[in-house]
């Protein structure tokens, strides 16, 4: 089957898997079967098939996997926050819109992801911009004791989401033209050979002022998530493992530092290595967690028919806890297994870049969602320290929902490009060679 027909296919199941969760969850929490699933069954299908077309029209060669997983995981998500909340999920139903417009736009008139490779620095400085707003009087806002808010009117926005994605393009711009500088050794220290530190300085700025930021933010997820960034794509540009160490040391000494100076961090590690010390108190959410999972067992309680909502934050931070409870381990496994698929289909996309500024891009977007998802759910689990990152696709947030999708977009417009520049490879080599073969006939 083509592409595009193996998508129109799974759409439809993902809108039916959607929609039978919807009617189960409405059943479990009410009793009473809900009276609008025929119109929503309608609207789920017509958004996604819309845009279904939308793909096929604008890039229709790209990975014909991608985008319905996305849609699953966008779908089940929403199914959950209806059961937790109903008046949040009509905000969500909104920005899902709103997602996937930014989705059609991306790939619409993002023909040529290249464009913003020679404003690297323009890239940088606009990320460092975004990460600051929050701080800014007047506009920024504390939530949850993190200051990754701004707020304009009624509306309130994580410019942090967007400075994910505009750091990481700026590290794909500058890795694409400098990585033979960054590989070559020109001096070592003992055993580690370090390039010059002229073309490795901006790295080191960008990273530090980055980091900073976030830290002072106390936004510990994002600080993670971008210093995970920084060294997989540093990595995969410059095939040197001793970054990766290297990082790995300094990561080791920065924690430390940030564990014996900030009384925040200091809270995180305790209650994530025992949160029924305190567990009216700093524990509650992530106790609260664990009891919701060890009530959910293997198949868990039934839609509906759980306690989620005794979580704090749960439409966000802890929507798989939800999951956990009220599908088991069979349904949270399931969950991981969509991120799983997603991941490998990103990183398809990312081998098969049509250039190096793609290919490094892709790698470093499909590691966002990737490390996000893994840091949560690890925090959820208690594998890692709780950090307020939300789950991409799943959790309650707009700002987050809407970056997503654009990196959706800029992936399956690389993923599409990708097969154009092979396609024309290919007729450019037959083209020459029939020319050699008409020549040597003539001869």
């Amino acid at each position: 089957m083509k592409p595009r027909n193996v998508e129109l296919f799974l759409l439809v199941i993902a809108s039916l898997i959607t929609c039978m969760g919807y009617w189960l969850a409405s059943l479990g929490t009410t009793s009473e079967l809900p009276t609008d699933i025929i119109p929503f069954l309608v609207i789920v299908l017509g958004l996604l098939i819309g845009t279904h077309f939308a793909i096929r029209a604008f890039v229709p060669f790209a990975d014909g996997l991608m985008f319905p997983l996305v849609a699953l995981l966008n779908g089940l998500g929403y199914m959950m926050i209806a059961r937790l909340d109903p008046d949040l999920a009509s905000k969500q139903a909104f920005w899902t819109f709103i997602g996937l417009a930014v989705f059609v736009f991306t790939i619409v008139f993002f023909r040529d992801i290249r464009f913003l490779e020679p404003f690297r620095y323009t890239l940088a400085a606009l990320g460092v911009v975004l990460l600051l707003l929050p701080l800014t009087p007047g506009i920024g806002q504390k939530i949850n004791g993190a200051q990754i808010w701004i707020k304009i009117g009624s509306l309130s926005i994580q410019p942090g989401e967007i400075a994910k994605l505009v750091l990481a393009a700026f590290l794909a711009s500058y890795l694409a033209e400098k990585k033979e500088f960054i590989a070559l050794e020109v001096r070592r220290i003992g055993p580690v050979g370090l390039p010059a530190f002229k073309y490795f300085a901006p790295l080191i700025f960008a990273c530090g002022i980055t980091l900073l930021v976030m830290v002072f933010q106390k936004d510990l997820g994002s600080s993670l998530l971008f210093f995970t960034l920084f060294l997989v794509m540093v990595y995969v540009a410059t095939g040197r493992s001793i970054y990766v160490f290297s990082g790995m040391f300094m990561f080791a000494g920065g924690a430390f530092f940030a564990w014996s100076n900030f009384s925040h961090v200091r809270t995180r590690v305790s209650t994530w290595l025992d949160p029924y010390l305190d567990v009216k108190g700093a524990g509650y959410q992530i106790s609260e967690a664990q009891f919701a999972i060890a009530d959910g067992g293997l198949t868990g309680t039934g839609l509906g028919l759980g306690y989620p909502k005794k979580i704090p934050v749960v439409e966000s931070d802890m929507i798989f806890a939800a999951f956990a409870e009220e599908l088991g381990l069979l349904g949270a496994t399931s969950l991981l297994l969509i991120f799983l698929l997603f991941v490998s289909c990103g990183i398809r996309i990312a081998l098969s870049a049509a250039s190096e500024f793609e290919r490094l891009l892709a790698t470093g977007l499909i590691l966002l969602l990737g490390f996000q998802a893994f840091i949560i759910i690890g925090g959820t689990l208690r594998v890692l320290p709780l950090t307020g990152v939300t789950l991409p696709f799943v959790s309650y947030g707009g700002s987050s929902l809407i970056v997503n999708y654009m990196i959706v977009g800029i992936m399956m417009r690389v993923s599409h490009n990708s097969v154009v520049a092979a396609t024309n490879e290919i007729i450019s080599g037959l083209d020459e060679g029939s020319d050699s073969k008409w020549k040597a006939v003539s001869k």
